[in-house]
């Protein structure tokens, strides 16, 4: 980072995108890695849960998914008719989506700071629409609905949004 010490926490009064010094030899901090990594694991977790629907889940994984969520029931499955499309448009979204996620997890860990906004900006969309649908729709955030996505999504605005994470991003910015 910069050659001055920064303080532990930020002051809530402290501008979030302070300028650093410019270092386009800066090391990827940690904070990148983790980011780029957990969003593709983002991706990879809902191609994941698209083969489920697709393909059904054996029944000892179903009945994990049951012990997990702590009521010991076996849940039911998710199918394309629950969801309103045909086979077709499924695997195509499915695709655009895990794509989409890989090509900015790789941007990410390049060191892409419009990446780095964008992905936490719709984090910050994924984390509030899950709220929204808790709060008003009364849908539970288990192991077999959201609280994987939910978890990640956090996990990456909260790696995201780091000091090393930003200033890595804006490394090779021209200041002045």
């Amino acid at each position: 980072m910069s050659g001055r010490r920064q303080p532990r926490k930020r002051a809530a009064f402290e501008p979030l995108a302070v300028p650093g010094e410019r270092n386009p030899r800066m090391r990827r901090p940690a904070a990148t890695v983790a980011g780029g990594v957990l969003v593709l694991l983002r991706a990879l977790s809902g191609a994941v849960w698209g083969a489920a629907v697709l393909f059904g889940l054996p029944p000892w994984l179903r009945a994990f998914a049951g012990f997990a969520n702590g009521d010991n029931t076996i849940p039911a499955e998710d199918t394309i008719e629950d969801l309103g499309l045909s086979t077709e448009t499924f695997i195509g979204v499915l695709i655009v989506v895990f794509l989409v996620q890989l090509v900015f997890g790789i941007l990410l860990l390049w060191g892409s700071n419009a990446a780095r906004v964008i992905v936490m900006i719709v984090s910050t969309i994924s984390i509030v629409a899950a709220f929204v649908s808790w709060w008003n729709v009364g849908d539970e955030i288990t192991v077999g609905t959201t609280l994987v996505t939910l978890a990640l999504d956090i996990l990456v605005l909260l790696a995201l949004s780091s000091r090393d994470a930003a200033a890595y991003a804006r490394r090779n910015e021209k200041r002045g």
